[in-house]
């Protein structure tokens, strides 16, 4: 156990019993524990296996490489479509966990095996991902705008990317677009 980490499992919350169960599960499959992103963490040899977080309609295990394992079970979850490597595995109860103790700790195993083999995800490429018409008819029209774009690093373009193709209507991907060029002007990324 890591004391940096306590004030974690210490809240009072609906999720309290649950993230213990967790911890624990994690540690004895000697796991190093850490913070990190303000939860905890656990690492195999430096390299991060899976996270403890919690949200207010349930608690989880996210696996930093999930795609990469089996998932023969059916629990692991893509929070979204745009997520490509994590997946998580998701709680209502304890009773949940601790009925499904031996399958949480296999995933744990198997996500090591996966480290140990040195197992990458393969991630889309910057130019896979979709750049909406609002957006490209912009970077044609304004020159400077293009060429500060595709000097920002790849994962700066993929959020605006994502950012731009999120709304369903043209007039709200538009506003977006318009909001955001001068940010984009500065060399700032979405969250600069």
């Amino acid at each position: 156990m890591n004391p940096k980490v306590d004030f974690y499992f210490d809240k009072t919350s609906k999720w309290q019993p649950a993230l213990e169960q967790l911890r624990r599960i994690a540690l004895d499959c000697q796991l190093t524990e850490e913070l990190k992103w303000g939860a905890p963490c656990y690492t195999f040899q430096g390299k991060n296996i899976v996270l403890i977080h919690d949200f207010k309609e349930y608690c989880a295990f996210l696996f930093f490489k999930g795609a990469l394992l089996s998932n023969a079970d059916g629990i692991l979850i893509q929070q979204s479509k745009n997520v490509q490597a994590a997946r998580q595995i998701r709680f209502t109860d304890v009773q949940e966990i601790v009925g499904q103790e031996a399958i949480l700790k296999a995933h744990i195993y198997e996500a090591i095996e996966v480290e140990k083999a040195g197992l990458e995800v393969k991630f889309k490429k910057t130019e896979e991902f979709i750049l909406v018409e609002e957006f490209k008819k912009r970077l044609d029209e304004l020159p400077d705008l293009k060429k500060v774009f595709e000097a920002l690093t790849p994962g700066r373009q993929r959020a605006y990317m994502l950012h731009f193709s999120a709304p369903k209507q043209s007039k709200t991907r538009e506003s977006r677009v318009e909001k955001c060029i001068p940010q984009i002007l500065d060399g700032k990324g979405l969250n600069d």
